[in-house]
């Protein structure tokens, strides 16, 4: 698979590479065994960079990276993010990113994925109110300590970009981007590209509306992230669904899996895109990996983009509790 830098200083990573959130059964149930299995499939595709974070599953995410590591010592990047807490007693959400904290999280994080070195560690949300200067200057110590081995950003707009990069050199930023999330067009992908800053994709796919299976809200769990999100609520879902065929038509026309379509147009953007979907299946992965061969024609990225009717995606990207600590919305 094509590999890209992941910052100016590398490494290096698949161009498609895999978020592990699902591991932790955020859009669904998966055994330990279904998430290694997973990681070996993703091996075997090409896949070098994993994306995890403390928050999903409460660690176990990165405990199952843990494992996979251990028994299988394979050659890849790990990235994890902190910075969100929550109350025990109520469950609620906060952020926090005082020093105290993210020197908590971190040494956390390395114990549970059994590492002394976390290749990539994200901010997973900016704390309001605290400057981000501060917080790079944190992260800083923690790299020159070794415990990091380079800073990212998770959801923030590109004067945050900026400001951060002028204390410390930022390696990555994520923010969600898909042909249904294109907020990041405005003015953070040029942010991006002009610093030298990989810019990651995640849910490329939608949260699954851009496959050849979209998901059912009448089939989700109470647990399943996007059960809340606006876009599949009973108002916007059958609109998008409908809205999303003639992309689905387009994808077969031109003989491909719509997920690997997808993933096309996302790494099409730029040189420096990397594309992060996240699964629990096999075949979903290969369907996604397909896309990283995939070169489109100026003519074909014009057919994708007319494929979406004016007005299309209905519903806001989050919903009010999961707005929490983002800045690009």
């Amino acid at each position: 698979m094509e590999e890209r830098w992941l910052g100016t200083l590398g490494p290096r990573v698949s161009c498609v590479s895999l978020g592990c959130m699902n591991l932790a059964g955020a859009y669904g149930p998966s055994s330990e065994e279904e998430a290694l299995r997973l990681l070996d499939n993703a091996v075997e595709l090409g896949v070098t960079h994993f994306d995890s974070a403390d928050t999903y599953g409460m660690g176990i995410s990165e405990e199952i990276l843990a494992k996979f590591l251990r028994t299988r010592r394979p050659k890849v990047t790990i990235a994890s993010k902190g910075g969100i807490r929550f109350m025990r007693a109520t469950g609620q959400r906060y952020i926090d990113n005082s020093p105290a904290y993210l020197k908590e999280a971190i040494d956390n994080s390395l114990r549970r994925l059994g590492v002394e070195r976390i290749g990539v560690y994200y901010v997973h949300r900016r704390e309001v109110g605290r400057p981000i200067e501060e917080v790079i200057g944190t992260l800083a110590d923690l790299k020159r300590a070794g415990k990091i081995g380079a800073i990212g950003l998770s959801e923030v707009s590109s004067e945050t970009v900026r400001k951060a990069h002028r204390v410390d050199r930022v390696a990555c930023v994520q923010c969600e981007y898909s042909l249904w999330s294109r907020v990041p067009e405005h003015d953070l992908l040029k942010t991006t590209a002009e610093l030298g800053i990989a810019f990651v994709a995640f849910s490329p796919l939608a949260r699954g509306m851009l496959t050849a299976s979209p998901p059912d809200p009448a089939k989700m769990g109470a647990r399943d992230f996007r059960k809340r999100n606006p876009r599949f609520l009973e108002e916007n879902y059958p609109r998008n669904l409908e809205a999303i065929g003639g992309f689905r038509d387009l994808a077969a026309e031109l003989g491909h899996d719509p997920a690997s379509l997808a993933i096309a147009w996302v790494l099409s953007r730029a040189r420096n895109v990397i594309a992060l979907p996240g699964t629990r299946s096999a075949d979903h992965l290969v369907a996604a990996v397909a896309g990283a061969s995939l070169r489109l024609d100026d003519e074909t990225l014009r057919r994708i983009e007319a494929s979406f009717p004016e007005g299309f995606p209905w519903g806001e990207r989050y919903g009010e509790a999961q707005r929490l600590g983002i800045e690009v919305i």
